[in-house]
């Protein structure tokens, strides 16, 4: 009738799940930089360009929203964003911390959200130009986290 588990198969899961609770925790901008890396895959081999446009949204949508994610990370890491208790981060919050440190990547937080997240994200934007801008932006962002994480000024240049 029904097949259950063996205790033995139940016992090595759950230590798989426990060396996986006790990996060393990733470096953000590493991680960042995986996701652009998954993106730029996703877009290759999945959306597949034809042209000047990709053929398939859903795939443009997955890799904008992996490239805005990473971006994301980043940005938290390197601004020193926290989470508020009962509040969850939207863009108001990275605006106003980017806005704080550099008006460069300020522009770039605004125009990755609207490329990466909107457009792409959502809208699912098959033009190759604005994938492209989303992959550059998003480059540009973690690099210049890369390079200003640990600076504790307030006037970046």
């Amino acid at each position: 009738m029904w097949d259950y588990p063996q205790k033995a198969n139940i016992e090595k899961n759950y230590n798989l799940h426990l060396n996986f609770t006790n990996m060393e925790k990733t470096n953000p901008i590493e991680e960042a930089k995986r996701y652009v890396a998954n993106a730029k895959m996703i877009l290759k081999e999945k959306a597949i360009k034809d042209g000047l446009l990709y053929q398939d949204s859903k795939y443009v949508k997955l890799a904008g929203h992996a490239l805005w994610t990473g971006c994301l990370l980043a940005l938290q890491y390197a601004l020193k964003i926290e989470q508020k208790k009962g509040h969850r981060l939207d863009i108001k919050d990275f605006k106003e911390a980017a806005s704080k440190r550099n008006k460069k990547l300020l522009a770039y937080v605004t125009s990755g959200y609207n490329i990466m997240h909107l457009s792409m994200s959502y809208d699912g934007e098959k033009s190759y130009g604005v994938s492209k801008s989303g992959v550059d932006i998003a480059n540009e962002i973690i690099k210049w986290c890369e390079n200003n994480a640990d600076s504790n000024s307030q006037a970046d240049a």
